[in-house]
């Protein structure tokens, strides 16, 4: 659809500013708000030439905690939080405006909203309506310890209100589809795909229980936990930390997607749920199980994971059979992941960072592909090479740290394995695309964008099908597509040919949404897949059975696998909405990690009124 900037977003502002507002209006912006909490964005005029800041922001009451991205924080008393500069936001310009900062404010509920009373911009207080400047930013005061963090239980989310819905009332302008419901329904296909045991107030999938619960490593490690890959019931590590750090991603750089979505807390957790099971995986310093249940007997069972007798065996790698692309995507994950929870619970942010530290540590020392340590995975997601996860996980550690070691890594690595060439893909295997963001974003450094660039061009000047799909493979063709829309998002944020990406990206994700004439997303839109190549979904209710006759019916499948992107069409837009067939009909953790994510950054563009 095309594509503008509406101009009476002001106005949408006003009225939020009219609920929350105070003296800093002229550089805060409430985007987005709900019962105990509220979004802002933070715009500052530079008036000098700097390398470094620090900005104090004083609240006219106690928050119960903040989430901020770009920047760092700490607290500096009840009503005062510190923000300083991350590495690539430190120098500006005079004349220029420091955007992009901005966090997420918890309250009490039942209180009032806690409004901006100050903004001591490297102690100088840039708030229009408060005329003392000469008040200096407290240093002395230690930071709280007594702050409590939000909560990470999810409240269940429910399949029987779901309903359709056609905008983005209440959280922005109108678009074309509605991108939080879209949003909402992704994160419910990742609860149908969690294994382990399902806690009783937290499982919104009406036809899951606890399942595979003597999940354990050759040496009785617990490995239960975390997703199973796909439409089957393996464990495969290499590709789900793949999607996790995707999707963490699109947290850290596009909370707002989310909050706007009401889902923040829920994308939040859905991201804990797998790096729970990356730290039970991660054994030991040099060991990190990849695998769980053994491919053949798993693809000769069609049933329920709930009912699975077969021996599930699991794979680790070592420093003697090693893994870097394995240990260095799980690292990244968990990397990416600290900073998701930094601000919502600093204890597990640390024990994910550590992890990740020792992760990358193994990767590093002890170089080699998992699957030929593991080559039961070979079958599935055999990996191509290392250098791009050494790169990835080393870019991911600096952001999380601002440790410039890992930077140095991370640029060595890249002229090492000739990271600067185009790429034909971003995908769990292909992870240059990303380093080639997390470079540009980390560095500003002109080679990094420009090799960025070459990629989005190439593919948003590549021939598409007759319906406009960027095609790249015929095994989920809908995922890569919404892979690189969200890498091109992410160079649009770095203001390289921003308005073609956001268009192109959009147009991806509008393909699968609906433009052809029908969804490809399950229980979203129109005519959308009812016969996904998916166990679990497959069975009717217990009691009664679900097997290989189950597999072959042509009924729909009773139960809706709520938010599944499928495989997709081939290069001539030809679909079969059909169980039988795994290459288009299939779905996977994977599938939905780009497509989630592109979801998320288009509703938070919509939500500042920069795109619809």
């Amino acid at each position: 659809m095309p594509v503008s900037v509406f101009p009476v977003i002001p106005y949408i502002f006003l009225f939020i500013h009219l609920v929350y507002g105070g003296p800093c209006d002229n550089i805060v912006s409430v985007t987005s708000s709900w019962a105990g909490g509220y979004t802002t964005a933070l715009k500052v005029p530079i008036q000098t030439s700097i390398t470094s800041w620090k900005m104090d922001v004083t609240f006219s009451s106690v928050l119960s905690s903040i989430q901020v991205w770009d920047a760092t924080s700490t607290v500096t008393n009840t009503l005062q939080y510190r923000l300083s500069n991350v590495s690539y936001n430190g120098i500006q310009n005079a004349g220029a405006t420091l955007s992009g900062v901005g966090f997420n404010a918890y309250y009490v509920s039942t209180a009032p909203a806690p409004v901006i009373t100050s903004v001591l911009f490297n102690g100088i207080n840039v708030c229009a309506n408060v005329t003392t400047t000469t008040t200096k930013p407290l240093t002395t005061t230690k930071p709280l310890t007594t702050v409590k963090p939000l909560t990470t239980t999810v409240k269940p989310l429910t399949t029987t209100t779901i309903r359709p819905m056609t905008t983005n009332s209440g959280s922005g302008l109108p678009t074309k589809y509605n991108y939080r419901e879209a949003i909402t329904k992704s994160l419910l296909f990742y609860y149908a795909q969690r294994s382990g045991p399902l806690p009783v107030a937290d499982n919104p999938i009406p036809y899951r229980y606890d399942s595979a619960l003597n999940d354990r490593g050759q040496s009785g490690e617990d490995l239960t936990g975390g997703y199973y890959d796909a439409g089957d019931h393996l464990k495969l590590g290499f590709p789900l930390a793949s999607a996790i750090t995707i999707i963490a991603w699109s947290i850290v750089d596009f909370p707002v997607g989310y909050s706007s979505a009401g889902q923040l807390t829920n994308a939040q957790n859905m991201v804990k749920w797998a790096t729970d099971y990356f730290i039970k995986a991660h054994v030991a310093a040099n060991k990190l199980y990849g695998q769980v249940g053994d491919g053949t007997l798993d693809h000769n069972y069609w049933g329920r994971p709930e009912e699975m007798t077969m021996s599930r065996p699991a794979f680790f790698i070592s420093a003697t059979n090693p893994g870097s692309d394995l240990a260095g995507e799980t690292a990244a994950a968990l990397a990416a992941t600290s900073m998701v929870f930094k601000m919502v619970n600093s204890t597990y942010s640390a024990i994910c960072l550590t992890r990740a530290k020792q992760l990358y540590a193994f990767a590093k020392q002890y170089q080699g592909k998992y699957s030929q340590s593991i080559p039961q995975v070979a079958e599935f997601y055999p990996s191509s090479g290392i250098g791009d996860e050494l790169t990835w996980s080393a870019s991911w550690l600096y952001r999380a740290t601002n440790d410039v070691t890992y930077l140095n890594d991370a640029k060595a690595f890249y002229n090492q394995f000739s990271l600067s060439s185009n790429p034909w893909e971003f995908s769990w295997d292909s992870k240059t695309p990303g380093v080639q963001v997390m470079l540009a974003k980390l560095t500003g450094e002109t080679q990094y964008k420009n090799a960025l660039k070459v990629f989005c061009d190439s593919k948003v000047n590549q021939p598409k099908t007759p319906k406009g799909l960027l095609f790249i493979n015929k095994w989920g063709s809908l995922r890569h597509a919404s892979n690189i829309a969200f890498i091109c998002l992410q160079a649009a944020e770095l203001n390289i040919s921003t308005l073609t990406y956001r268009q192109f990206a959009q147009k991806q994700i509008h393909y699968a949404l609906g433009d052809t004439g029908r969804s490809f997303v399950v229980g979203f839109g129109v005519n959308p897949p009812v016969k996904p190549h998916h166990s679990s979904s497959s069975c009717p209710n217990r009691p009664a059975p679900c097997d290989w006759s189950t597999y072959s019916s042509t009924a729909p499948n009773p139960q809706i696998l709520y938010g599944a992107l499928v495989g997709g069409p081939d290069n001539n837009d030809v679909y079969v909405d059909d169980r039988n067939n795994y290459i288009t009909n299939e779905v996977a953790c994977d599938y939905n990690a780009g497509f989630q994510a592109s979801l998320a950054a288009l509703q938070s563009l919509a939500v500042q009124g920069l795109f619809n």
